[in-house]
């Protein structure tokens, strides 16, 4: 006979008394949402692992330390079953089946009355997910399918097409170092929400070609400036589309506001009047040197590290970094936008009290099919770079971080990483 599907159902628990037996990992994975639907919690154990005591000792939850009794599930609404104790489950389960209290056993899914289905939540969509059958259930495809259909929410491309969501305003995205999978999911849906897309040279371009046909991509560096400086005509062409009622996505590289000049056009945006919604990016300073092999800080060689911009160099008066003050730390240096200018910098470097042997690491299109890695010292990247035909985009690192995973075994730089 075949057996039954199970009836999914959504449990309200706001206040509602949820008693869950055993402290082990089965709690420390399912407590999370209980608290977060905001239920009454009676956790009975005379243990629990270290996360699950945070969460009594942050009194998110109420902890009897002892074995489960008989009649600790007086009054419950739901309950979480999942002690080592075979003999005392069962007990538990015969308690809730006798006082009609939904139950879960995390030993024995045929003698529950419930089951926990896989959960996975995007945008204020909740998605659970139940197999037909207690008897040979793989949690790991029910898991494969939650995740499949989280990341298709996530991403925009699992959208009923009437019914898909537009995020109204202008959202600057950071779209990471290059490779498209290094966008956050949040950029990727909303990209996927979006009217019109005005894109950098440096954004990750692959992710365009995934674009629908009638989304209007604009490449930043061809916007007319017309009277107006480059950066004023992508700030008139962000408010431009918004104002036309238009879902916009400013997409940057990187992240838009580590040199990327996000915060210009989020206060033009403001100026307007026009919402503004900003989605960090994994910034290629770190992310770059960390897909060629190279930690900007490691334990006993750099504690910490500085993120500078070298498109000014050294001595130019519009220049507001203080060179002599980085030559004297004893950290790492990641300079980005400085390939042009890395003969000054290294020199003023070394001038200022930085040694000559220092390594440097050049790291062009990190991240991408096309990254490579080259390594010089502060006395001989300047020529170096003209050796190799270095160019931009290039993250220049510069410390000893560079040789604590041995000297670069390839001058053309490690694969993409996968």
């Amino acid at each position: 006979m075949a057996e039954n599907p199970a009836y999914p159902v959504g449990l309200r628990l706001t206040g509602r008394r949820v008693v869950v037996l055993g402290g082990g990992q089965v709690a420390q994975r399912r407590l999370p949402a209980l608290i977060a639907a905001g239920a009454d919690i009676h956790l009975v154990s005379p243990g629990a692992t270290p996360s699950v005591e945070a969460m009594a000792d942050a009194g998110e939850l109420t902890w009897s330390r002892r074995p489960y009794e008989h009649g600790d599930l007086a009054d419950a609404w739901y309950a979480l079953i999942a002690t080592s104790d075979h003999a005392a489950n069962t007990g538990a389960s015969a308690e809730a089946e006798a006082h009609r209290v939904w139950c879960v056993r995390s030993d024995d899914a045929d003698a529950a009355t419930a089951w926990t289905p896989a959960t996975g939540h995007s945008e204020g969509v909740t998605v659970a997910v139940l197999t037909t059958r207690a008897k040979g259930r793989d949690p790991r495809h029910t898991a494969a399918i939650r995740d499949a259909v989280v990341e298709g929410l996530r991403d925009g491309t699992l959208v009923a097409p009437h019914h898909r969501t537009r995020t109204p305003g202008v959202a600057l995205v950071g779209g990471g170092p290059g490779d498209p999978d290094l966008i956050t999911v949040r950029g990727r849906r909303l990209l996927a929400e979006a009217d019109v897309v005005i894109a950098d040279r440096l954004g990750p371009r692959d992710l365009l070609a995934e674009l629908p046909p009638h989304v209007e991509v604009i490449d930043a560096a061809k916007i007319p400036y017309g009277r107006y400086m480059a950066q004023e005509a992508i700030n008139n062409a962000l408010v431009e589309h918004a104002k036309q009622g238009k879902s916009v996505v400013r997409l940057k590289g990187g992240d838009p506001f580590v040199f990327g000049r996000g915060m210009e056009e989020a206060q033009a945006l403001a100026a307007e009047g026009i919402p503004c919604t900003v989605v960090p990016g994994i910034s290629s300073s770190i992310s770059v040197p960390g897909a060629a092999g190279i930690p900007v800080t490691h334990r006993g060689v750099a504690h910490e590290f500085t993120v500078v911009s070298g498109h000014v160099a050294p001595g130019d008066p519009r220049s507001l970094v203080d060179w002599d003050a980085l030559a004297k730390l004893r950290g790492t240096l990641v300079v980005l936008m400085g390939v042009d200018k890395i003969g000054a910098i290294a020199r003023t470097l070394v001038e200022g009290g930085r040694a000559a042997d220092t390594p440097v690491a050049l790291v062009q299109e990190g991240t991408t099919a096309a990254q490579r890695r080259v390594d010089a010292t502060l006395a001989t990247v300047a020529e170096t770079v003209r050796a190799e035909d270095v160019r931009p985009p290039a993250v220049i690192v510069i410390g000893e971080v560079v040789g604590v995973n041995g000297p670069n075994p390839d001058r053309t730089g490690p694969a993409r990483p996968e």
